[in-house]
């Protein structure tokens, strides 16, 4: 098992240079946590298109949901996926195939979700990967945000300085 470690700057880059994400499982229910960083996301600026089989033609956030990253008509530059780690792998292999015709450099996978093979590939295949992260919380960490859902930012502590 590759273990998941991550340089901040790399990170940073990542979320500075992203514009629009395909979100994989986005959910219309606004107390799911896809809906949430889909949300937080979107008032950072970023279009964030929704995909969900189940809810085609719907809309979420005021975007229309689609029912797999080949049906979205615009490019993106990265897939945010929400499913488990069983499906990560041929949602990667899908950004895999559409690189070129969407724009895609980056395959995110949320927290909890890995599947070393599907990096490998994508890999291979030129494209950026992180997995088990959430943008939401690396987009609050890395750009100084202390978020009320209690991230443990570093730039408060209980802990007196000496002086």
């Amino acid at each position: 098992m590759i273990d998941l470690i991550y340089c901040d700057d790399w990170l940073r880059s990542i979320l500075k240079d992203v514009h629009t994400i395909a979100m994989v499982g986005a959910s219309p229910k606004w107390n799911r946590p896809s809906n949430f960083v889909m949300k937080y996301l979107q008032g950072k600026g970023f279009r964030i298109i929704p995909v969900n089989p189940g809810c085609v033609g719907q809309v979420i956030l005021g975007e229309e949901v689609y029912g797999s990253l080949k049906d979205i008509p615009v490019p993106f530059q990265m897939v945010d996926i929400f499913r488990n780690s069983d499906a990560a792998g041929a949602l990667s292999d899908e950004a895999i195939s559409l690189k070129e015709e969407k724009g895609i450099e980056v395959v995110w996978m949320q927290l909890t979700v890995r599947h070393d093979e599907a990096l490998a590939r994508a890999e291979t295949a030129g494209l950026k990967v992180v997995m088990d992260r959430c943008p939401k919380i690396e987009y609050g960490r890395l750009f100084g945000e202390l978020s009320w859902a209690g991230i443990n930012s570093g730039i408060i502590s209980s802990k007196r300085l000496k002086v």
